[in-house]
């Protein structure tokens, strides 16, 4: 059974009289079936999906990224990798299930594959915490990022979750510190890694694994600081006004990717990713396999770096100050006064001569009194 959303009435009723019109069988027994009229409502199906999908507003996109049927994480580590081995534990404390991981090929390279997953039905989705991850899941993937560094692997991200956990257990065990530790974890990284947005990237339960390199989005996800519904919550005390929230907010990918928060955007068929999982799926290899391509070229040192300051500049060029004479480096202005400040600190040699100089001094003044 089809999952539709409320703004898709019209291709609810469209897809069902599709349906009957494809069945022989009717009330009278067997029928004849009208190809002329199933091509014609095919047309008119194509012809309502693209006047929908393409005055999506972002209150729209949200409900499409949080889609029953999108496919998730689970599905692309099984459709675009190859001899995926699955890793688990943090350790410390034990599994989480809200991640998976582990290493596996892409087109006959190494990588390691991070995936949150919020489970394709009730049960799973419950097994699998709606995808909302526990300390224990971003320890786990922190001790993996490590092992992948140490063996020039690259990295993989699928970031699919509404964040990080919120229970009383969670916080015991340091969601907080270890939300932290993972994006210190990802920025210090010098191998290549790639984040795809799937639906939601929700918080920081989103960034702890996306302080990447590439920070590639499908077309209909979104990428935020809070819920919609949070924010509205908190800035109208009405969870009600959830639109004009996500609208302020600039949740959705053409938006991020003018704020160049994110790198690419990942074209989705027209009515959803989960309409056609075949077109999103070769999509997302074509471009993940440029991505990779480009950041294989870069030495170690320059993947570090291209990460800092991609991360440092956001902001900076749609500020309130004008910033187009910034310097690439992204340096402090400094005064003559400050830099020989700087050096003195930063002199050994200097600092003991200094301290020296001072304990001779003091010595005088002791011994003349």
């Amino acid at each position: 059974m089809k999952n539709y959303l409320n703004f898709e009435s019209d291709i609810k009723k469209l897809e069902e009289e599709l349906e009957n019109l494809k069945n022989p069988y009717n009330k009278e027994g067997i029928s004849e079936v009208d190809t002329i009229k199933i091509s014609k409502i095919q047309k008119d199906l194509e012809v309502k999906l693209e006047e929908i999908y393409s005055k999506l507003n972002p209150w729209q996109t949200v409900q499409v990224a949080r889609h029953e049927d999108r496919p998730k994480s689970k599905f692309f580590i099984e459709n675009l990798f190859d001899n995926f081995i699955p890793l688990s534990g943090d350790r410390f404390y034990g599994e989480d299930k809200a991640v998976i991981s582990g290493f596996a090929k892409f087109e006959g390279q190494s990588v390691l594959v991070i995936g949150q997953e919020k489970g394709e039905d009730l049960e799973k989705r419950i097994e699998r915490n709606f995808g909302m991850m526990r300390p224990e899941g971003y320890r786990k993937t922190n001790r993996l990022m490590l092992l992948a560094d140490k063996f020039n692997i690259p990295v993989i991200t699928f970031i699919d979750t509404p964040g990080a956990y919120p229970g009383v257990g969670a916080e015991e065990r340091g969601q907080a510190e270890a939300i932290a530790k993972s994006i210190e974890c990802c920025m210090l990284l010098k191998v290549p890694i790639i984040s795809v947005i799937l639906g939601e990237g929700g918080s920081g339960g989103a960034i702890a694994l996306a302080s990447s390199n590439k920070v590639l989005m499908f077309q209909n996800s979104i990428y935020s600081v809070i819920s919609p519904e949070g924010a509205a919550t908190i800035l109208w005390k009405d969870p009600k006004k959830a639109l004009e929230a996500s609208e302020a907010m600039k949740l959705t990918a053409k938006d991020l990717l003018k704020l160049n928060i994110i790198d690419e955007i990942i074209k989705e068929p027209i009515g959803g990713a989960h309409r056609n999982k075949d077109f999103i799926l070769e999509n997302l290899r074509k471009s993940l396999l440029d991505n990779l391509t480009y950041l294989k070229n870069l030495s170690n040192e320059e993947i570090l770096s291209q990460r800092k300051n991609k991360f440092l500049q956001i902001g900076r060029d749609r500020g309130f100050v004008d910033t187009k004479n910034l310097d690439n480096n992204l340096s402090i202005n400094q005064t003559k006064l400050d830099k020989i400040k700087i050096k003195i600190l930063k002199s050994k040699k200097l600092n003991i001569s200094i301290l020296t100089f001072i304990l001779a001094v003091l010595f005088l003044i002791y011994y003349h009194n």
